[in-house]
């Protein structure tokens, strides 16, 4: 494991914050989230929940519980968050060997399941006993729904904890609630009636002791209310989302540790590079190819693109094509940056210490 005294640390940690700085949108938000992050934050945004990451599981072992899902125009789910959740899964799993339950609305299984697939996942039934167990030769993902009613909601969520026992939680472009308890997207609409209410289930993991990583791009997202107070000086809705007596868009339940970036699956993807090199093992960062193939599917069974409203094979506006080469440009950084400690032993091999 890379020790976090070397030098190759730190530039491989600035890095990959780096490039999660990257306004690949062109929205103009990511300078000022980031900064106001590193205000209430301060350190390697990714390396820092790589770091939390490995600590809890080589402790504690799994699962990992992982929520997502952000509703567009009648509810249907967007391809920013599910991607990257199913993505997130794989690197745990083949970093750490532990098994992930992704957390979505009853209505969006379907497109979950087509996502998790597209990772280079097998989707299992959620066992009746709520009791993850391994699967030998095979990389298992579970995928837990829950119902939009916030009675039914909070007995599944409150079954998770009692018998699945997660011992990490990961909020990933999921809708956080503002301080009325009410949901929005950024720009304002309501989300009533859309998602279910997953904020309870977070401020219970807190209360508990787990670690929850927040990972999100506008405000709105839950786990960002870690920069609640500093929203309203860039965020025009952040306080006021423009109908009166809702309150802003901005999130209220703070994550323990927040991983912002210009797009929410960039941010996981930022999290998988910081674990790879960390570990020192380049079969966690996943392939350019295999980011493709995830949009695709994810679109294929049911999301749509934020920026289109469509089902395009896009994420934010940003197409497959430009995922492609963004995916293989962070990629072969983090071999460079790792190259001057490390060899590479080509596209399937290891990171081996040199002494």
């Amino acid at each position: 494991m890379l020790e976090t005294t070397s030098p190759i640390y730190a530039r491989v940690a600035a890095t990959i914050d780096a490039f999660m700085m990257l306004d690949i949108t062109g929205v103009g938000l990511i300078g000022n989230i980031y900064a106001a992050a590193q205000r209430r934050q301060p350190g390697y945004v990714c390396m820092g929940a790589a770091e939390i990451i490995t600590k809890t599981l080589k402790e504690k072992g799994g699962p990992v519980l992982i929520a997502t899902g952000f509703p567009e125009g009648g509810g249907v789910p967007e391809t920013d968050g599910p991607v990257g959740a199913a993505l997130l899964a794989r690197a745990l799993f083949l970093g750490f060997n532990v098994e992930s339950v992704i957390v979505v609305d009853a209505d969006w299984e379907e497109m979950m399941v087509a996502t998790c697939r597209g990772a280079g996942l097998s989707p299992m039934p959620f066992p009746a006993d709520g009791v993850i167990k391994p699967i030998p030769f095979l990389r298992p993902v579970y995928i837990r729904t829950v119902p939009k009613d916030t009675e039914g909601c909070v007995r599944v969520t409150d079954a998770l904890f009692a018998q699945t026992k997660p011992s990490l939680l990961i909020a990933i472009e999921r809708p956080g609630a503002n301080v009325n308890g009410l949901y929005h997207g950024l720009g304002g609409r309501p989300l009533d009636g859309m998602v279910a209410d997953l904020d309870q289930l977070f401020r219970k993991g807190l209360d508990m002791g787990l670690p929850f990583i927040g990972i999100g791009d506008g405000g709105n997202e839950l786990g960002m209310g870690v920069i609640a107070e500093d929203l309203p000086a860039f965020s025009p809705k952040a306080v006021d989302c423009g109908i009166p007596g809702r309150g802003g868009v901005g999130a209220a339940t703070a994550a323990s540790h927040l991983v912002v970036s210009n797009v929410s699956n960039w941010g996981a993807t930022g999290i998988i590079a910081a674990l790879s090199a960390l570990l020192e093992n380049p079969i966690v960062f996943h392939d350019a190819e295999l980011e493709t193939r995830c949009i695709e599917l994810c679109v294929a069974g049911g999301g749509v693109d934020g920026m289109f409203m469509a089902p395009e094979p896009a994420v934010d506006g940003i197409s497959t094509k430009e995922w492609e080469g963004l995916i293989r440009t962070l990629k072969a950084t983090v071999e460079r940056t790792m190259g001057n400690s490390v060899n590479w032993k080509g596209d399937r091999g290891d990171w081996r210490q040199i002494k």
